[in-house]
């Protein structure tokens, strides 16, 4: 069944961070390439040593490189919004997004989400805006803190931005917040699978 479409007050918010979770993924990207290399010039002085054979994670990462993952979105989101504290509505997005990541029903013990929330906790009781935690401590190299990462689609992304709205005392979204930044991922990665979609269907004479 195809998904539905995410409603139009969201679709604002999505462009708008469609440029800064591409920059993210790609930066997550690269860098991750370069490990790769250094990991096989170090293997490659060690030829005596025979390698194992990929694992059928590795293969599925491998065929998923074009796609932007949750974990990926949510650093993105230290990049649009790093320098706001973290609230009861941003904890419950990241959790949301954690739990679609890893495909628990539970919070990772000492997780992204589990700090979030108490970093949300936390600011609730501190009056001066310096000393609360900031998305940026929580989100910065999210991808790492999850056990467990996926494509982010738009049933994900709906699910996000439910969290969001419900535990925002005005049930609005941030502009370019965890919600957005989930949203615009899941349009990137939308145009993607259309476009290999196209190129591997077959041409009509």
């Amino acid at each position: 069944m195809q998904e539905q479409a995410m409603k139009p007050q969201f679709e604002e918010e999505a462009q708008a961070s469609v440029n800064n979770v591409t920059a993210s993924a790609q930066e997550h990207k690269n860098l991750k390439e370069i490990d790769e290399v250094k990991v096989g010039r170090k293997n490659s002085q060690q030829a005596s040593i025979p390698s194992p054979s990929p694992s059928p994670v590795a293969t599925e990462q491998i065929f998923e490189r074009g796609n932007i993952t949750i974990g990926e979105a949510l650093e993105a989101t230290a990049l649009t919004a790093g320098s706001r504290p973290v609230d009861y509505s941003d904890a419950a997005a990241i959790q949301a997004a954690e739990v679609r990541a890893t495909g628990r029903t539970n919070i990772v013990p000492g997780g992204v989400a589990a700090a979030a929330q108490s970093a949300a906790t936390r600011n609730a009781r501190i009056t001066r805006e310096d000393d609360k935690t900031k998305l940026s401590e929580i989100l910065a190299e999210a991808t790492s803190k999850l056990p467990a990462d996926k494509p982010v689609t738009r049933r994900d992304a709906e699910g996000v931005i439910g969290a969001e709205l419900r535990n925002d005392p005005n049930l609005t979204t941030r502009p370019g917040g965890v919600a957005a930044s989930l949203a615009a991922a899941a349009r990137i990665n939308q145009i993607n699978h259309a476009s290999q979609s196209n190129q591997n269907s077959p041409t009509k004479d």
